[in-house]
């Protein structure tokens, strides 16, 4: 299974339309098999969901995400565990134990023209 998890300096990035890069991992029977630093091309949610695609992502870790973008990683078979922050060595360890579930508070619903990014307030 091939994991993306957004990331900034060494932590889960809480704005996925806005995600600098990303860390791919891939796990096979609870161990990570490769992992790889990446930047994004582009963003905004429609890009960012195409260059998942084009990198063959099972499942992307985020911490906050709009409905739009989970209606579009639903579109293209992506599975969506959001509502993750920290650390990203703590966060991958969680993956192989299979204990990180999607979180539903997870959400941005106020994004408008000036939003400048989730990672100012309370949307995570």
């Amino acid at each position: 299974m091939k994991y993306a998890v957004c990331a900034h300096e060494g932590q889960v990035f809480q704005h996925f339309g806005k995600c600098p890069g990303f860390r791919m991992v891939e796990i096979e029977s609870g161990k990570v098999v490769s992992s790889q630093d990446v930047s994004a091309d582009g963003n905004g949610h429609s890009a960012l969901v195409t260059f998942l695609k084009k990198h063959e992502v099972d499942v992307l870790v985020c911490g906050g995400i709009g409905e739009g973008a989970r209606k579009a990683l639903k579109e293209q078979d992506i599975e969506l565990i959001s509502g993750a922050r920290g650390h990203l060595d703590i966060i991958i360890n969680k993956l192989t134990k299979g204990v990180l579930k999607d979180d539903p508070s997870g959400m941005c619903d106020h994004h408008h023209e000036h939003h400048d990014g989730c990672g100012e307030h309370t949307c995570q």
